[in-house]
């Protein structure tokens, strides 16, 4: 019910700031509601960065520094996932395309560098296909295949952290998970993190499908915020490197000449 009132607070108060604005169609009408709901949407990320200082305050207060050693612990096992993922994508292509490694990590550095500077796989979707086809000479339709789709179902980094921050909020809040809840953790991921590559930090959102099938308190999720930032585009990157190694496995182990 305080949600209820609190939704209907906002979205009084972003009515009020339209009250001047005419209302002579059902056009108008309908233009108001999204119009509103950005106001508040604004609002609320304005409240963000409170609402992560009280939340992180509210651990040191009760528990302690300890919360954040192992946070900090858990950055270094994402870092280190990640770059074992980013290894064995270069296996991948190593033995199973006629791309070298080295080839396409220089031809592919400018979708790399797009992806980790905007977290969002479908922006910088026409950087990957460019460099690709480009730059790395791969056939059109490798190309198209591995960066246009691969950029909504192929997120493995995505899913990789998700699975990790279950698992960290489980041992933090000392919950055992057993070997069919871990399974869970995987299935949900990999599900989660379909089609969230084209909105920056949608992994928090999807997050919650996870926590909630093994029964994990999704008001934990916020303690990831203050490192999300930078892991966020981090496994960007890796899920941007894995639509260019899918890309370089349907082109083939030979180069079609022309």
């Amino acid at each position: 019910m305080i949600g209820v009132i609190f939704i209907a607070v906002a979205f009084g108060m972003a009515l009020r700031k339209e009250r001047e604005r005419p209302l002579a169609t059902v056009g108008y009408l309908v233009e108001l509601f999204p119009e509103s709901l950005i106001t508040i949407l604004h609002w609320i990320i304005a409240l963000v960065p409170f609402a992560v200082f009280g939340i992180v305050a509210n651990i040191v207060g009760t528990e302690g520094f300890a919360p954040f050693k192992a946070l900090g612990i858990f950055v270094l096992s994402v870092l280190l996932a990640l770059a074992i993922q980013r290894g064995y994508y270069l296996l991948r292509i190593r033995f199973g395309s006629w791309v070298r490694p080295g080839e396409l990590l220089r031809g592919g550095r400018d979708a790399l560098v797009m992806a980790f500077s905007t977290a969002s796989s479908t922006a910088t979707m026409p950087v990957t296909y460019a460099v690709l086809k480009g730059r790395v000479d791969l056939r059109e339709q490798s190309a198209g295949m591995g960066a246009l789709v691969g950029a909504n179902f192929n997120n493995d980094g995505t899913a990789l952290y998700e699975a990790m921050a279950a698992l960290l909020i489980a041992q933090m809040i000392g919950m055992d998970l057993s070997f069919q809840q871990q399974l869970m953790v995987v299935l949900t991921s990999i599900i989660a993190s379909v089609g969230a590559a084209g909105i920056p930090e949608a992994g928090l959102v999807t997050m919650t499908m996870v926590f909630t099938a093994v029964g994990l308190p999704v008001e934990y999720i916020p303690v990831l915020l203050p490192v999300d930032w930078f892991l966020h585009r981090c496994r960007t990157a890796i899920n941007v490197m894995g639509d260019m190694g899918v890309s370089c496995l349907l082109d083939g182990q030979y180069k079609e000449r022309a």
